[in-house]
This record gives structure tokens, sequence and C-alpha cells, in this order.
């Protein structure tokens, strides 16, 4: 055996090995509890002791932590500070805090920060709405794509053909148990991609409505949506004024990011 095939086999073995520190990783933020190495090996389909090796890696390196006496483990610190990190050279996360709060002030509804997280849709950011009755969603829960307003906006930029093959097929069961038609949520995605903005009656309860609007980068590829939950009757009362600031700030954010595409329609999408 040459040095080289020993030099490649070992690094083979090291990008298995970051591969599944990874999953683990995922794996915890996923679930959003911690959980016993025996069970991270059975949820990531691992061996337990190429699972207990890196979860003791992970440990000396602050990724991860003791949560309990029980021997529980969940994400570190220094995913945090990490994190912190991220968020200071991410422009478009730093740029969009004053975003929010002047949509959260000036609607009194809450707004979202939304993007894709994989193959699922997650509020990375959100500011509750300054009224009594506030709607609020959990920060990096990943929904199906289908279920939300913004997922039409944040696969936009993808061919029928990409879009299909990109969400699960589960996904098209919507909460109430019904099945989405593809066909229809591709007809959905070429209105959201003509408007430049989406809103519809919530999938997930009886008495919201979302609007969205794409924040785009580097031209037609929509990175993330500002979004705006409403109780139905106020979105009903205040659409065009809802629907005006939310676009305004998504094309203020896409002006600061970089090259957007040119607003074909102002068209609302009911």
């Amino acid at each position: 055996m040459t040095a080289n095939t020993v030099m490649e086999i070992e690094v083979s073995r090291r990008m298995r090995g970051l591969d599944r520190a990874v999953e683990i990783l995922d794996y915890l933020r996923k679930r959003r509890r911690p959980a016993r190495p025996n069970e991270i090996a059975v949820g990531i389909s691992a061996p337990k002791s190429t699972t207990y090796e890196l979860i003791n890696l992970l440990l000396k390196a602050n990724m991860i932590e003791y949560a309990d006496k029980e021997g529980r483990v969940f994400l570190g610190r220094k995913l945090y500070f990490l994190g912190l990190a991220y968020q200071m050279q991410f422009d478009l996360t730093r740029e969009c805090k004053a975003y929010l709060d002047h949509l959260a002030q000036v609607t009194h509804e809450t707004s979202q920060l939304c993007m894709l997280d994989g193959n699922k849709y997650t509020v990375a950011m959100m500011r509750e709405g300054v009224r009594p009755f506030r709607i609020s969603s959990d920060i990096g829960e990943r929904i199906p794509i289908t279920w939300t307003a913004s997922g039409r906006l944040l696969v936009s930029h993808m061919s029928d053909a990409e879009i299909l093959d990109f969400i699960p097929e589960g996904d098209f069961i919507l909460p109430n148990g019904s099945r989405l038609a593809p066909e229809r949520f591709l007809s959905d995605v070429a209105r959201a991609r003509a408007a430049q903005f989406y809103s519809f009656d919530s999938q997930a309860d009886n008495f919201t409505h979302c609007f969205a609007a794409p924040i785009y980068q580097n031209g037609a590829t929509c990175v993330a949506t500002l979004c705006l939950i409403a109780p139905r009757e106020d979105a009903a009362r205040n659409y065009e004024g809802y629907r005006e600031a939310l676009s305004t700030s998504a094309r203020e954010l896409s002006d600061k990011l970089g090259t957007r595409p040119i607003r074909i329609s102002k068209a609302g999408v009911a």
C-alpha cells in the first residue's frame, strides 16, 4: 500500500467522522431537547462505539455539554458563540433586526425573518407585535415548505421539476390531514414569483393570516422572506397597508444585499 493510498484512506476516515459529528449536532438541534448517547446513535443510524467516541470529542471542544446527571447531552455554549460570530458576518441577519422592529411597531403585528433549513422552512428571527393578543412561533422549528406563504417564495427560483424533487412527498400533507395537489402548489409558486409577494390564511390554525415578501440576493434567488402574522380580521382590514410596509422593507433589504429583480406586478395575491 503506497503512502498516497494510506493518506487518502485517512482523509476519507476523517471526513466520515466529520460528517457523523455534524449529524450529531443536527440531530440534537432537531430534537430540541437533551438525549443519551445511545439515543443519538439510534437517531442517526450510527454504530454506538463511533457515536460515543465523537460525543467525547464534541464534549472536549464544548460543542455539546452534559445536560443532567443521567448522561444526557445537548448543544454547547461554543455553538452559541460561533452563532454570534456568524450573525456579525452575515449581513442579512444583522440588517434585518431594525426592519423587524419597524414592522412590529408600524403594524402592531408579529414580524419574522424566514429561511430554508435544508428542505424545510424555519423562522430565523422574530419580533412579537405590540398588541394585547400576540402571535408567535418557535424559532428554529422546521416546518414543511408547503404549509407556509414564505415557502412559495423561497423555492420560486427553482423549476417545477426541481421543486417537486426538492420537497418530500409527505410534506404535501397539510396539518388538517388533507393533501395539497403538487400542481396547485406549483401554481401558487408561479403567482408568488410573478407578484414577488404571497399571502394566505395560515395552514397551521384557523385565525391567522400570513404575509410574505422576498429578500433577494445576487439576482433572482430568494434567500429569505420578511413575514407578518396577523389575526384574519385585522389582516383583511389592513391588507394593503401591511403589504406595502412589508414589501417596502423587503425591497430595501434586497437593495442592501445586492441586485434584486425588477418588480413585475403590484397585484395582490389572496
